[in-house]
């Protein structure tokens, strides 16, 4: 008996539905997992609907288990929590993560999913890619005890950086946006918020996450001589512009890209992928990070709530996809 699923496809830039999929017979390293939560990342998915993956980029952008190639039809993905129907008996039963798409039910390889730990919830859990995004990206800035710094754009993953921070001793983050409503966020993650007009300069380090001209500009401008900005933003086939005269050379300023599809240097030799999300299921136990969910809806919802996403009408954080049975 064949085993069958619907999942989410991108049938063309800006059109999505969902389809029947017959799932491959699992073999004897095989987990059948039935999802349970699955997560929109909401920069990436935003583009790829929206058909903004340059062609260049195509095999940098394939997701872990994409099914077909930009710019569609694709299956793109990568927030995935659901429960192990079927595999090694150490995994039987367990709720797991997978980098896997928008999708009632696969079969991967056991080796693809990580347990959630038992203080994680399910629903919480499908944020463990975005805070993954967060770890490698302070093993890059590498920040230090006493560190003034700014991150600029409070979207899921800027907001997922200053939580992190927000734990390191004598550090002075400040989180900063142009929307006044994520204030309330940055309460919930326990740091500052301003307005990009109200800012603290003097910065060590800048975060940018805003994936806008105007915040890249902005996170130059709160520098302090010999500061660093971390450009977490991917601007798809965007261009940008910057101010390199002024106090760019003077102030010995340094502009560095920060990306998740390779572990950081400072920590290759020592950290595998497994080891770092292992590391971001951990901090997920902490129910700060609940802030970062702003909505939720059913699966068969989903390409709807896609297209709004895409359009700008559904503004927020994370928006959660919720299965059935969770």
């Amino acid at each position: 008996m064949k085993r069958t699923a619907r999942a989410f496809w991108l049938r063309s830039p800006g059109h999505g539905g969902i389809s029947d999929v017959t799932l491959p017979e699992p073999g004897d390293d095989d987990v059948v997992v039935r999802t349970l939560f699955s997560g929109v990342s909401r920069g990436t998915e935003s583009l790829v609907f929206r058909g903004g993956v340059p062609e260049s980029q195509y095999g940098a952008m394939r997701a872990p288990f994409q099914d077909g190639e930009f710019p569609g039809p694709v299956k793109y993905g990568y927030l995935n929590v659901g429960l192990v129907e079927e595999g090694p008996a150490h995994l039987a039963g367990r709720t797991v993560f997978c980098l896997y798409p928008h999708q009632t039910r696969y079969v991967v390889p056991a080796g693809a999913v990580t347990p959630v730990p038992d203080g994680v919830p399910a629903a919480r859990a499908v944020l463990a890619g975005t805070v993954e995004t967060a770890v490698n990206a302070l093993w890059d800035a590498a920040p230090l005890v006493g560190d003034r710094i700014a991150v600029v754009g409070a979207g899921m993953i800027g907001c997922s950086v200053a939580a992190l921070l927000a734990r390191y001793p004598g550090v002075r983050v400040q989180l900063i946006d142009a929307d006044p409503a994520r204030a309330s966020v940055a309460a919930a993650l326990g740091v500052d918020f301003a307005l990009p007009g109200d800012a603290l300069d003097g910065c060590d380090l800048a975060v940018h996450a805003s994936a806008t001209e105007a915040g890249l500009v902005r996170s130059l401008e709160l520098l302090a001589p010999e500061g660093t900005v971390l450009e977490l933003s991917w601007y798809g086939d965007r261009k940008v512009s910057l101010p390199l005269g002024e106090a760019f050379h003077s102030g010995r300023l340094v502009v560095r890209g920060s990306q998740v599809g390779r572990v950081s240097q400072a920590r290759r030799s020592r950290r595998t992928f497994a080891d770092r999300l292992a590391l971001s299921l951990d901090l997920l136990a902490d129910p700060v990070f609940d802030a970062l969910v702003s909505g939720e809806c059913a699966f068969d919802e989903l390409p709807s709530v896609l297209r709004a996403v895409a359009g700008g009408e559904l503004p927020g954080l994370c928006h959660r996809v919720r299965y059935e049975g969770a």
